[in-house]
């Protein structure tokens, strides 16, 4: 399996998932690396206002942020290779990326699948 490095911007949290105004994007990708973890991704998250060395000790990424700035943030690596850059990826791309089958795996985006609450089926 895959080892995915996601390397945030400068967030008030470690998920940025926090304060008043949250991003939306930023509550989706949480839940979908929190989806990704329990089928068995392995995947890390640096925050540049907590974790400035994972940056700086880290060659393809201080090298990215002296090119494109840290406002070009998130860079996601995978094994150690710049995967997507500017942008959070979709839960797809994580189990791509993650080596996990999608439709033998949870995708539900709501706990307790997508006809959850509901009478589709």
């Amino acid at each position: 399996m895959s080892k995915i490095q996601v390397f945030d911007p400068a967030l008030c949290c470690s998920t940025g998932v926090c304060g008043v105004d949250v991003d939306q994007a930023l509550v989706s990708f949480s839940a979908d690396v929190d989806w990704a973890k329990a089928n068995g991704a392995e995947i890390q998250r640096f925050n540049l206002a907590q974790e400035p060395m994972a940056f700086a000790v880290n060659t393809t990424v201080k090298a990215y942020l002296q090119r494109s700035g840290e406002k070009a943030l998130p860079l996601i690596l995978v094994d150690g290779e710049v995967a997507m850059a500017g942008r959070y990826p979709e839960r797809e791309e994580l189990a791509r990326w993650a080596g996990i089958d999608l439709s033998a795996s949870n995708n539900s985006k709501e706990s307790g699948g997508c006809c959850a609450g509901s009478s589709c089926g």
